[in-house]
């Protein structure tokens, strides 16, 4: 790895990319050790989503790791900002999900709820260190 280039990212991404279409479209699976086709399903999904996250991070922060400390935002309250939008907007999309499921899985709208909130809390924590909790 040089200087300029973090961490390859692109193999995370492809890897979580097919396996999050394999969740939602193709539905390949096999029983695995808990006997179950749709459980391994909803594991494999999980993994995918967990992959795009490490490919997002490594992307974006050009180091490894996996928790987005506050000092390495450039800017962290509009990122903040943008991070709080987005979350209500995954927020939103879970709960039409949970009343129209359309072609996803049963537990997608609890898997979204669950990553919205996740943003949810990890926005507010930003914008209040910079804020109201600053040493500043």
């Amino acid at each position: 790895m040089s200087e300029g280039e973090g961490p390859d990212w692109r193999t995370y991404f492809s890897l979580g990319t097919i396996l999050i279409l394999n969740t939602i479209f193709l539905k390949i699976s096999f029983q695995g050790p808990w006997e179950s086709y749709s459980f391994t399903l909803g594991v494999s999904g999980l993994v995918g989503l967990t992959l795009i996250y490490v490919s997002w991070y490594k992307f974006t922060f050009r180091r490894r790791g996996l928790v987005p400390w506050l000092d390495l935002w450039k800017n962290p309250k509009s990122a903040a900002k943008k991070e709080l939008f987005v979350s209500f907007t995954i927020i939103l999309l879970a709960y039409f999900l949970g009343i129209d499921r359309l072609f996803f899985p049963e537990p997608t709208s609890l898997i979204l709820s669950l990553i919205g909130f996740l943003m949810m809390i990890q926005s507010l924590y930003v914008l209040l260190s910079i804020s109201v909790l600053s040493d500043n």
